[in-house]
Order: C-alpha cells, then sequence, then structure tokens
C-alpha cells in the first residue's frame, strides 16, 4: 500500500512539475494585448509622398495617426498590428522597462515607397526623451535593426551609443565580431553609429520571425529566429558632454518606407542574461 502511495506521490509530481515550470517561463507582459493599440502612443513625422518626398514642413505629431499608419486587422485568423510604412514615425509603449527579455514576431508585407531597395522598420529599446528626436520621428534609443538582409544590425539613435565587438568590413562598415577589438558606436565616433549584424537568420518573405531581445544591465542581445547576431555593452547616451547610462526606456515599433506586420510583442523581467547566449 506504501509502495503504491509512493508512485502515484511520484506519478503526480512528474506530471505537474513541466507543467509548474512552463508557467514560470511563461511569465510575459503582453504588450500587445491582441486587440487594439490602446496601450501604446503613436508618433508620426512629416508626411511624404508615395516617393518619400516630404508634403509641408509640420510633423503630423503626437496620438493623431489621421493615415491608419498602425492599425490592427485580421490575418490568418488572429489579430496581428499592421504598419503601412507610408508616413515615418513609430508606436512606442506607455511604461518604461528596464532589466527584460522581449520577444516578437514579424513578416513583411508588400507596399515599399518608391526609390526604396529594401524593406524597413526597426524595434527601437531604452528609448527617452522627447519624440521624434531622430529624423524627426522617433525617440533617443537602440535600434534592433528590422531590415530585408539586416535584421539585427545596430545603430544609435539620437545620441544612443554602445561598445561593440567589431571587425572592420570595409572603410565604413564594421561588423559585430565577439573575438574583434571593442569599439565604441556612436554620432561622433569614428567608427559612427551603426554596426552590421554578425551573419543572417531571417527567412523568406512570407514567413513570420522571430526576434527575442534581452537587455539587463548595460549589456543588450539581439537575436534573430534562435540566431545570436549582436552583442552590445555598456549602453549609454550621449547628453551634451556627459555620456550617462542608457539601460531602461520605452519600447517602439518603427514606420519607417515598408508595410509590415507584427504579433505577440511580450516581454518578461529577467535577472541576468542567458550565458548560453553570450557565449554563443
Amino acid at each position: 500500500m506504501k509502495h503504491r502511495i509512493s508512485c502515484l506521490l511520484l506519478l503526480l509530481l512528474i506530471t505537474s512539475f513541466p507543467a509548474f515550470t512552463q508557467g514560470r517561463q511563461q511569465n510575459w507582459v503582453q504588450l500587445f494585448n491582441g486587440r487594439d493599440l490602446g496601450n501604446w502612443d503613436s508618433y508620426l513625422g512629416i508626411p511624404r509622398d508615395t516617393a518619400g518626398k516630404k508634403i509641408g514642413d509640420t510633423p503630423i505629431g503626437l496620438n493623431n495617426d489621421k493615415l491608419n499608419v498602425f492599425t490592427v486587422i485580421k490575418q490568418g485568423g488572429e489579430n496581428v498590428i499592421r504598419v503601412s510604412g507610408e508616413c515615418i514615425g513609430g508606436i512606442s509603449t506607455r511604461a518604461e522597462y528596464e532589466n527584460y527579455h522581449l520577444q516578437l514576431q514579424f513578416k513583411w508585407g508588400s507596399w515599399l515607397q518608391k526609390g526604396r531597395k529594401k524593406k524597413d522598420s526597426g524595434l527601437l529599446y531604452h528609448s527617452v526623451g522627447e519624440q521624434g528626436a531622430d529624423s524627426g520621428a522617433w525617440m533617443r534609443s537602440q535600434e534592433f535593426q528590422i531590415e530585408e538582409g539586416d535584421c539585427g544590425d545596430y545603430w544609435g539613435c539620437a545620441g544612443a551609443m554602445a561598445d561593440v565587438p567589431a571587425s572592420k568590413r570595409s572603410e565604413k562598415e564594421y561588423v559585430f565580431d565577439p573575438a574583434g577589438t571593442t569599439l565604441t558606436f556612436s554620432a561622433k565616433s569614428p567608427q559612427g553609429r551603426h554596426c552590421i549584424k554578425r551573419g543572417d537568420g531571417e527567412k523568406a518573405f512570407g514567413e513570420w520571425n522571430t526576434l527575442d531581445l534581452y537587455c539587463y544591465g548595460d549589456t543588450s542581445i539581439h537575436v534573430v529566429n534562435g540566431k545570436v547576431v549582436m552583442v552590445l555593452y555598456h549602453n549609454s547616451q550621449q547628453e551634451k558632454d556627459q555620456v550617462l547610462p542608457l539601460t531602461k526606456g520605452k519600447i517602439q515599433l518603427q514606420s519607417e518606407g515598408a508595410e509590415v506586420f507584427y504579433k505577440d510583442v511580450k516581454l518578461q523581467s529577467i535577472n541576468k542574461l542567458p550565458e548560453a547566449l553570450l557565449k554563443n
């Protein structure tokens, strides 16, 4: 009888343990509620025609998306965020976040602004300060580039900067290289504010891609479909003559001349970076 009870208890533990651990691993904050964009702010820059030429000189501004650049539509039986790309700008969370793992899925639409060679968007994180500070459209932030063939690149926006191990590919191009020399990428550095990702993890047109962003302390990691393509150290910002930390802020999704769809935008707190990702 005792043996039978022990077996039953063991079976109960075995069957309940995966559910318990799975529940803990899925402790996500849903940034996109699956219904609308009620918990996001929108900001749009100066409107442009189909060829990208500015129409006037006044930004559309905050929460005035009269062009329906950012909408929620039904696709494949689920609600997704559609970004038309017809005006540069972005949507941003109203809350700031730090020390987190963010995950989202994206895929490209069909429309591309005349004159552009690649579809373009971006995941901007540690976003702080004024709307429209970068190119009249985005806040100061670190960019996890979302662009055809360039997913995972780093750009420092409006004074954001970081240290990245990199190797020189050409006179003006640097590629993330864990064995390379650690260089500072900023608008004022000789290297500039752009570092190219390592490898290519993007899927074919029409497929959903999964992006994972890990931020802890002043380090961040860009992962494209399970592949580590960029690691940034000493995330910081140039404020006049001072270099200050940049380790928390809002999350932005860009509109930049191309149609793109987003879904499953979620975030969970972490208390360290996954060691396996740093080793890779």
